[in-house]
């Protein structure tokens, strides 16, 4: 069964390469999306994740935002992708990834160098643009994943973007549960785990529910990117059921 998924997803990837390469080049803005929702959903399918998700946004959504979440594993970009399209903000070492980086590249992913300040300072700008320009931008403002069952503290700098872009901040929650409704432990991507180390883990899993849980908007009007961003946290964590110091 593990073989016949393997070759599923090898033959998926190909796929991915193929729309990228070919229909990407020779199509508009909203094809890309319709064919990355599709791809991410297959993409899930294939690593038996069914996804749940659950609007917890008490109708202060909008078409305009800056989209935040907690960040478990590299599924968590297909989660988001197969529900809403966005353009991801990812640490540069993604980019090196063996066909999936190259994918992410394509598909509008946003590299970020770590520990570079004017680099942060020009993605930042670029983000605003992008929002302007009406397209769906997404981060993960831990900066790195986290295993489930806790939210590490929110790095402030990219919320400057939604206070310059005159934006709210949507935050999202992401866990992955097992069959009786626990915390699944094949998804957690941390330590020094590689990417083919958590697709053996999690095909070895079973099958997961992947919950996303979209959250009620935080206003930036007069707020300081720190407040944000800890309001940010504080929501992620509730939905989560996570205790944190606010």
């Amino acid at each position: 069964m593990i073989a016949w998924r393997l070759l599923c997803l090898m033959s998926h990837l190909l796929v991915g390469l193929l729309i990228c390469g070919v229909c990407f080049p020779l199509s508009k803005i909203a094809t890309h999306e319709r064919l990355i929702r599709w791809w991410s959903g297959r993409l899930l399918t294939i690593f038996q994740v069914q996804l749940k998700f659950i609007d917890d946004s008490e109708g202060t959504a909008v078409s305009r935002a800056l989209i935040v979440s907690n960040h478990v594993s590299w599924l968590d970009i297909f989660v988001m992708n197969t529900q809403q399209p966005c353009y991801f903000v990812a640490k540069s070492d993604i980019r090196s990834w063996p066909i999936i980086g190259w994918l992410s590249q394509k598909a509008g992913t946003i590299f970020l160098e770590r520990g570079k300040q004017r680099e942060v300072r020009r993605i930042y700008e670029g983000l605003v643009h992008q929002i302007h320009a009406g397209k769906r931008i997404a981060f993960f403002p831990e900066g790195t994943t986290a295993a489930q069952g806790s939210v590490l503290p929110f790095h402030a700098n990219l919320f400057e973007a939604a206070i310059e872009a005159q934006v709210p901040v949507e935050p999202f929650s992401i866990r992955y549960l097992d069959a009786s409704g626990k915390l699944h432990s094949a998804v957690d991507f941390i330590g020094e785990m590689t990417i083919v180390e958590s697709m053996q883990a999690i095909f070895g899993g079973g099958k997961i529910t992947a919950e996303l849980r979209q959250l009620r908007s935080i206003s930036t009007v007069d707020a300081h990117r720190r407040e944000i961003a800890q309001a940010a946290r504080v929501a992620v964590a509730h939905s989560l059921s996570i205790e944190i110091k606010a």
